[in-house]
């Protein structure tokens, strides 16, 4: 206070210098109760649009294999996670710690739509029809880049001929595809685009 008293120093500046100490961990403070009130109200009164911005911004290891598949596929999982608490990978940590809210969203009564391979988007959750509609990106092993490319290729006027097709367009491994497939994601496609006598 005296160095800046002798360099002319305003009083003002210095009288402000002293309330610094007290005021940033009040602002500090003030701006997370904020925060945590207007998430607080988004859960209550727009619970659809908290969860899809949840899952799509803050959720680490959301995975639709274990967490879409209906509430009862999920306590499932959650009981064996939970059997294995004290042998979790870092990973399956932050996968229980997603289940959690995903539980809390079915006891809420939402639900989620099964991944959709012209609607879906590459990484946010979308709300429709009043469920959440998985992006690419919740399949296990889908890398952000594959999952712009799927979203991407999608074109409802133009639809996928055979499984050889959506693999060509959307540029997905034969291992994401397959897992696809057997999610029921792929509906009744065929392998391939050839025609068999034994069609007709």
């Amino acid at each position: 206070e005296e160095a800046m008293k002798a360099h002319d120093v305003p009083d003002w500046y210095i009288w402000s210098c002293k309330k610094i100490k007290y005021m940033f961990p009040k602002a500090h403070a003030a701006a997370y109760v904020m925060m945590a009130w207007r998430i607080a109200y988004c859960k209550v009164f727009y619970p659809l649009a908290y969860y899809a911005a949840y899952f799509s911004i803050r959720a680490s290891a959301f995975s639709y294999e274990l967490m879409c598949q209906g509430k009862e596929k999920l306590e499932y999982y959650i009981r064996d996670y939970k059997k294995r608490s004290n042998s979790l990978s870092n990973k399956e940590q932050d996968t229980l710690k997603d289940m959690k809210l995903v539980q809390e969203m079915y006891a809420r009564g939402y639900e989620f739509l099964p991944i959709d391979i012209y609607r879906s988007q590459a990484t946010k959750f979308q709300i429709i029809d009043g469920k959440l509609l998985p992006p690419f990106s919740s399949i296990d092993g889908m890398g952000e880049k594959a999952a712009d490319s799927m979203e991407m290729a999608a074109d409802p006027s133009n639809p996928y001929l055979s499984r050889d097709d959506f693999r060509t367009r959307t540029k997905a491994s034969k291992t994401i595809v397959d897992l696809m497939g057997d999610l029921g994601l792929l509906g009744d496609m065929p392998e391939s685009n050839q025609l068999s006598l034994f069609d007709f």
